[in-house]
């Protein structure tokens, strides 16, 4: 098993980010995202926030391939509309490349 952490920011308006809180409580995701994700080997996902940073926490299994992930997301049309409706939310971190929402954050420390 192997463990991912990224960040990403939301714009920094209450009302978006509340609104971005909603669609990820239970029962508010989308089946097919979910589907997704465990499709992929991704054993457990969590999303942590202060302000308006996010921090992703992933348990991937040892058959998690992140290209792969994003070759199915690329290809899957619920996906494309989770990503342009999360878009509206989601603002990309400074350092991040063209293109990129969610950033790697490497391990510096461990206990």
């Amino acid at each position: 098993m192997k463990r991912y952490c990224l960040a990403l920011d939301l714009k920094n308006d209450p009302q978006l980010i509340a609104e971005y809180e909603y669609w990820h409580k239970a029962g508010n995701g989308w089946p097919e995202i979910k589907k997704s994700i465990l499709d992929a080997g991704i054993i457990d996902m969590q999303i942590y926030r202060t302000g308006n940073r996010l921090v992703m926490i992933m348990e991937v299994g040892n058959q998690f391939d992140p290209m792969e992930k994003a070759k199915a997301d690329a290809s899957n049309p619920k996906v494309a509309e989770w990503e342009l409706l999360m878009s509206k939310f989601q603002q990309p971190l400074a350092w991040a490349a063209d293109g990129e929402k969610w950033v790697l954050m490497n391990q510096i420390f461990q206990l």
